[in-house]
């Protein structure tokens, strides 16, 4: 860059700041004050919603934690170290990531990672397939770490994904680019997403995905339910409210006659749900215990 264009990007900074700035022209000191300005800068009609919702969540990444946002171990999808490609392929497709954590005896031990593009050579030979020819080397990050600085150090390592351990060096869960991300942009098309006019998306015969933000009439008149709440309006805030709190991905609460799952979330929200009917998700289980009961 040159002295011109350093020129020329200060007088823009400057000329964004005077236009940020009320008449009195007091300089945020904190960054409430920050956040309160830049919202008063978008009922001025400077930038629209979308615009203010990724500055506050740049200014949010630096308050964050990897423990904040990361998936917890239970919820990782793995493969095993010593697993072949007939193993693994189910795991891989119904999934559908592009990424694995692979583990030696348990989840706490993850030896590496596993890039489902890698896959692609075997699918002719697949006898020719070997988990050590494919592995690759994980990243490892403690818990502590901010996301600013994970965010730093996943675009300059150009990795995606590393695996977050404990004070003990188990592993504790795992987080990648994307998780981070979201924290800044919103909601990224993922596996579970659909047509962006679609709130709820039959799977199966018993069970539904849903949209958090979908409105609790939308819901009421799909599933011929009668919810209702003083304080929510969406399906996702109530049950968040039935929850009683932030969930992790796979918590599931019933609010009768459904069962919810919670296939998306962050640290501020509820994003996707699964719904199962009640009496489907005992059905199951109760199936479950019979199969368990009968084994040998």
């Amino acid at each position: 860059m040159n002295a011109d264009q350093r020129s020329g990007n200060s007088s823009f900074s400057a000329r964004l700041l005077e236009r940020l700035l009320p008449a009195n022209n007091n300089e945020p000191e904190t960054k409430a004050q920050l956040v309160e300005l830049l919202r008063q800068a978008k009922n001025r009609t400077l930038f629209n919603t979308d615009a203010l919702a990724m500055m506050e969540g740049v200014l949010q990444v630096s308050d964050l934690r990897v423990r904040d946002i990361m998936i917890p171990r239970a919820q990782m999808v793995v493969l095993k170290r010593d697993a072949t490609l007939p193993d693994i392929l189910p795991t891989v497709t119904r999934s559908a990531h592009s990424r694995f954590p692979v583990i030696g005896e348990d989840r706490a031990n993850v030896v590496g990672t596993l890039l489902a593009k890698d896959l692609l050579h075997y699918f002719t030979e697949p006898e020719r397939f070997k988990m050590r020819d494919v592995l690759r080397p994980a990243v490892y990050v403690p818990e502590s770490k901010p996301l600013d600085v994970l965010l730093k150090e996943f675009r300059s390592s150009r990795n995606h994904i590393a695996i977050v351990i404990d004070e003990y060096g188990a592993a504790a869960g795992l987080v990648t680019i994307e998780d981070v991300l979201e924290q800044i942009v919103g909601d990224i098309a993922d596996e579970y997403d659909f047509d962006e006019g679609t709130s709820i998306m039959q799977r199966d015969k018993h069970t539904y995905t849903v949209k958090a933000q979908t409105p609790l009439s939308t819901f009421n008149d799909y599933f011929h339910t009668n919810y209702t709440s003083p304080h929510n309006d969406t399906i996702g805030g109530l049950v968040l409210n039935a929850l009683g709190h932030l969930p992790d991905r796979g918590e599931q609460v019933t609010i009768a006659p459904l069962t919810f799952s919670i296939l998306a979330a962050d640290s501020r929200r509820i994003r996707l749900l699964s719904v199962n009917s009640a009496e489907h998700t005992q059905d199951a289980a109760n199936s479950s215990d019979a199969q368990n009961q009968e084994a040998p």
